[in-house]
């Protein structure tokens, strides 16, 4: 067996010479220095300091050399690995530095801008008042019913004893839908080719189709839109939202809906409003009243005082509310109703007026323009 060859150069082993490690020291420098990001100095350092690197495989040749050899090699490249280490750290604290110094200026948040600059949203006012007359109603035990907005005559003309020359059946006052071919004779103002359908001029309809389909008694509130002929001005519009009431029960009387009507007003209005009834005409009522209610400004106090003048009321006392009255045995007969058997009442309001009063609303055109300006102030109550 051969002895060890002692006589073995470090200096003749290639990745081992000195001016090789030293290119390999200063080449690793040069490019540590000139990594821009720390992205680019993660690659410097595998291509320099990784396992595969001129140094580290420099280093492997170490373990190959006679002893006598190892600590001359092994202090050269250690010394030059050392070198590049902490070159390496030296550049990544700058670089973090750097990183984190453009993070605050690019990422920085002005506390003093404005934050509502989106303004917060609102829901409409009538969708509002209308939940609230309904929750009124469902606290007394009624039911809320809806109906279609488009609806046969029958539903809304006849059934509710509309006679076939009512006014209200021309197209003066109704939209009709128009039919596909000449239809059969009717009003005198209908188009001759009406389809026997129209947009519903309330929602007694409604009434109507609840008492087809429900078991007696029938308590319901009907809310809803409605169509009508008129011009849009500041106090009409040709659609609005009306909600109608009806109760059909054995021995209900006009004294019942006074007490019902009452409790609205004082629930809306406060507990010191009052109601009047004032005698009128429907089809579908007999006897059939208008409804009032005090003042909810002067409470009657402007009445018969110059001094005192209540754009409110006019300084007569009382605002209108609309229509009531006992439920017509007609209306009972051709809903299927025993008349002798069962009584009821009903009435119905627009919801926009209702809204102009609880508001000091002047125009109703402020309620359909959409105009974010006159939502907004509601807020978004529910």
């Amino acid at each position: 067996m051969s002895a060890p060859n002692k006589s073995y150069d470090p200096v003749e082993v290639e990745a081992l010479k000195p001016e090789t490690i030293d290119q390999a020291r200063e080449e690793a420098l040069a490019a540590i220095a000139a990594a821009p990001d720390l992205e680019a100095l993660r690659e410097v350092k595998a291509a320099h300091a990784g396992d595969r690197s001129p140094l580290a495989l420099a280093n492997r040749e170490i373990g190959a050399l006679p002893p006598h050899a190892k600590a001359d090699a092994g202090k050269r490249v250690g010394q030059a690995r050392g070198a590049v280490n902490k070159a390496l750290a030296g550049r990544r604290q700058e670089l973090e530095a750097e990183r984190d110094e453009r993070v605050l200026v690019e990422e920085a948040v002005d506390v003093t801008l404005p934050h509502d600059r989106v303004p917060a949203g609102a829901r409409h006012p009538l969708t509002t008042l209308s939940e609230r007359i309904e929750d009124i109603f469902v606290a007394m035990g009624y039911e809320v019913a809806e109906g279609p907005e488009v609806e046969a005559e029958w539903f809304n003309f006849d059934a509710l004893n509309f006679l076939p020359d009512h006014p209200a059946r021309t197209t003066t006052d109704t939209f009709f839908v128009r039919g596909t071919g000449a239809g059969d004779e009717g009003a005198a103002d209908e188009p001759e080719d009406a389809s026997g359908v129209v947009l519903r001029t309330h929602t007694s309809p409604v009434q109507v189709r609840s008492l087809l389909e429900r078991e007696l008694p029938v308590y319901v509130i009907c809310p809803g839109r409605v169509f009508r002929t008129d011009e849009l001005d500041a106090t009409h519009t040709p659609v609005f939202t009306q909600v109608e009431l009806l109760a059909i029960d054995e021995g209900l009387t006009m004294a019942d809906l006074k007490g019902t009507l009452d409790h609205m007003v004082q629930s809306l209005f406060g507990p010191d409003m009052t109601t009047r009834l004032r005698p009128y005409h429907f089809p579908f009522t007999e006897p059939s009243a208008e409804m009032d209610m005090v003042c909810y400004v002067c409470h009657g106090a402007s009445v018969g005082d110059p001094a005192r003048p209540c754009r409110a009321c006019s300084s007569e006392g009382w605002i209108e509310l609309g229509g009531c009255g006992v439920v017509n045995p007609r209306v009972l007969t051709a809903c299927g109703v025993d008349p002798e058997r069962y009584s009821g009442f009903a009435f119905g309001f627009g919801i926009e007026r209702m809204l102009m009063f609880r508001h000091n609303v002047e125009d109703m055109r402020d309620m359909v323009e959409g105009d974010v300006r006159f939502t907004r102030p509601f807020g978004m109550e529910i």
